[in-house]
């Protein structure tokens, strides 16, 4: 077992070393849910990454993630500013919820017609601290029932719901609802938008305001928490629905069919490897062993 992994990791470093080449960047693999636990593990590799003398301006993470916390996001955010000064997210499957989240912070997104992004539904934990759940879900069925009981159609059983719910909890909810949006705004208009200096649909040439970038940041952040727009927490938004629903710039790797190549490589062999340990949560990057 141990020569067939060797095999493995051996593909894995061939591909990363290529995939450093072709975006100019270090390279580091994110795959799990984002909770504090993983918090110390993420920045002790991003620290030993970033110490390397032949450390690059860049670093492209590879993100598939079913989401978490949107207050850990914060923090992984801070620790890979506080190393790198553009940040790239590469998403060759799916990176959901707080996933998304993350990848906003970035200075470029990479997908191709495959990947997928997700609401910004944010998972909060549950009572027992054990499980993750979808906030914006909580939120939204209250809402509908507060509203049939000003319509005074409120069933018994509805009522009965209602008063049966912690309010803590829910404030709870809504203020990590609050957060995600606001984390979205705020990335989008320092790192995403940083470069949108002129016009190219609108008023083609004329120069894009501060008040344009934060309008356009507070749209998209609306939309992608908006659960009438998408249905469901767990909606898989395609790269070609964020720029035609959201008017997000995703950078495609699949028009580069070397660079494709190299992604699928690199993350199918490691997805595959953690399905067939069991392993649920796995930060990588050959680059700093």
């Amino acid at each position: 077992m141990a020569v067939y992994d060797d095999m493995i990791f051996q593909i894995v470093r061939e591909a990363e070393a290529e995939l450093a080449k072709k975006l100019e960047a270090d390279i580091f693999y994110f795959n799990g849910e984002i909770r504090m636990q993983l918090f110390q593990w993420f920045r002790e590799v991003i620290e030993k990454l970033a110490a390397r003398p032949d450390k690059k301006d860049a670093i492209a993470i590879f993100l598939t993630t079913p989401g978490g916390e949107a207050t850990v996001v914060e923090k992984l955010v801070e620790v890979v500013r506080k190393h790198y000064s553009l940040v790239y997210f590469v998403i060759p499957v799916a990176a959901m919820s707080a996933g998304t989240i993350f990848s906003m912070s970035g200075d470029k997104i990479y997908m191709d017609y495959s990947s997928s992004l997700g609401p910004i539904d944010p998972q909060v934990p549950d009572r027992d601290g054990r499980f993750l759940i979808p906030a914006l879900g909580h939120i939204d069925k209250v809402n509908e029932i507060i509203k049939k009981s000003a319509d005074n159609v409120i069933t018994p059983v509805e009522f009965e719901w209602v008063m049966r719910q912690d309010f803590a909890m829910l404030r709870f909810y809504e203020q990590a609802r609050d957060l995600s949006v606001a984390l979205l705004e705020k990335w989008l208009v320092q790192y995403k938008f940083k470069d949108w200096i002129k016009h190219r649909t609108n008023n083609p040439g004329d120069e894009v305001t501060p008040e344009e970038k934060q309008a356009r940041a507070r749209e998209i952040a609306n939309m992608l928490s908006d659960n009438t727009t998408w249905h469901s927490h767990g909606r898989m938004i395609s790269m070609q629905t964020l720029r035609d629903r959201c008017k997000l710039e995703i950078d495609d790797f699949g028009l580069d069919l070397e660079l494709q190549k190299h992604v699928r490589r690199y993350n199918d062999t490691l997805s595959e490897y953690l399905a067939r340990s069991n392993i649920r949560a796995f930060l990588y990057t050959g680059q700093a062993a």
